[in-house]
């Protein structure tokens, strides 16, 4: 199918801070959405402001809400970054930086991976990492699996190693890797998925960081914790913006 997306129709895709963005854009930060996440923003969120008075441009790429990163959501993004490069003419040395929660924690590390342009960080927070496990986790995860990866060849083994951060760890990147995770998370455990990976990343000589955040739940994280989580994307683009 011919690609769609244009500036003019840019919103209804993705959020974008440009219009408020201070001028020269020095970056771009691309925050993955979590499981199930199917609204548009209908105003600036905090981040895009906060982004955009750092002259960075913070995308939120309206996604399928059971993507998983799967081929055709990396397409999709890999197209969007596609036309904000065009429009905004930035040079390819232009940083980005993938970040998200949940699955999207999981989306930015596969998109690292993936990605036609290779961020030069990843900042994930409780991030799911094993991916086959995730499987099995809760009994509202199969269908959503599933319907990412049903049309892959092979079996569905197969397809969720492919999408799996634990399971690429020797394929991933030379970047850096920032992980946050709360270690009453139920929903995504600790052990099983973070601590797994950075043990994973580690034995292949990658640049890791984990921090743990004592007592929160899922996708919860202390207000200092959160400030750390934005001060390692702005850091990351300013070490590598020229």
């Amino acid at each position: 199918m011919e690609k769609i997306i244009t500036y003019e129709n840019l919103r209804n895709f993705t959020y974008s801070n440009d219009k408020i963005c201070r001028r020269p854009i020095k970056g771009i930060v691309i925050n993955h959405c979590w499981l199930g996440w199917n609204s548009m923003h209908k105003d600036d969120p905090a981040d895009g402001v906060m982004y955009g008075e750092n002259g960075i441009l913070f995308l939120c790429p309206y996604s399928n809400p059971w993507g998983w990163m799967n081929k055709q959501n990396l397409a999709f993004v890999d197209e969007i970054v596609d036309l904000v490069m065009k429009e905004f003419d930035l040079p390819e040395t232009t940083p980005i930086v993938s970040t998200g929660t949940s699955m999207g924690g999981l989306s930015c590390i596969v998109y690292t991976r993936y990605a036609k342009r290779t961020p030069v960080a990843c900042v994930a927070n409780c991030p799911v990492c094993d991916l086959v496990y995730h499987f099995t986790e809760r009994p509202d995860l199969p269908r959503t699996l599933y319907s990412a990866f049903f049309d892959y060849e092979g079996t569905m083994d197969e397809a969720l190693r492919l999408n799996s951060p634990v399971h690429l760890a020797a394929e991933m990147p030379d970047v850096n890797y920032t992980l946050f995770h709360g270690d009453a998370d139920a929903a995504v455990d600790l052990h099983r998925h973070s601590e797994r990976f950075v043990e994973a990343m580690k034995e292949t000589g990658h640049r890791i960081t984990l921090y743990v955040d004592p007592g929160r739940i899922h996708n919860d994280l202390t207000p200092e914790m959160a400030e750390l989580f934005s001060k390692c994307i702005l850091d990351a683009i300013d070490k590598h913006s020229v």
